[in-house]
């Protein structure tokens, strides 16, 4: 799922149920970094297209790398925002930076693991990939599609109880 907002669906459902545990900027950043050889092969058509980044060693190096960027590129988004919006400028713990990218690059790597032949999710200590075709690629991607939809309800619908129980006038 290269190059995809599709990832994006488990995380929203993820968001609501781990409340102030996990950043979307971040694992959104996540998946961004992962994906960055994949583009890097497209484009210059050296190398494995999902090599050492679609392994579950590389997702740690690259949940690492994404957590420290990703924090601080998401508190100057919020920044900028803030200037534009006159809104609070969010911080995003440690703990929850962290979090959201450890999350995001083991989640790509698994969800990738099912659809694309050429991975070897557990290199260098197997070429195995034991999730190749455990569902059909439809399958995946409506799961994916499904859960974000089903999280954004569950988002909203939990923003929108929180307000009214905050407001008098409601």
């Amino acid at each position: 799922m290269p190059f995809t907002p599709i990832h994006m669906g488990p995380a929203l459902l993820v968001k609501p149920i781990l409340a102030g545990h996990i950043s979307l900027m971040v694992f959104g950043w996540t998946q961004i970094v992962i994906d960055l050889q994949p583009l890097y092969v497209l484009l210059t058509g050296e190398g494995q297209l999902h090599g050492i980044t679609h392994t579950y060693l590389g997702a740690i190096i690259i949940a690492m790398f994404s957590a420290v960027s990703g924090k601080y590129l998401s508190e100057f988004a919020f920044k900028i925002t803030k200037k534009i919006h006159h809104s609070a400028v969010s911080i995003i713990r440690w703990r929850v930076a962290f979090t959201s990218a450890f999350i995001g690059s083991i989640s790509h790597v698994f969800l990738d693991s099912i659809m694309h032949y050429d991975m070897a999710p557990f290199y260098p200590f197997s070429t195995y990939n034991g999730l190749l075709g455990v569902t059909s690629l439809k399958s995946l991607h409506l799961f994916c599609l499904y859960s974000g939809l089903l999280g954004a309800c569950l988002y909203g619908l939990i923003k929108w109880y929180k307000i009214k129980q905050h407001d008098p006038a409601c």
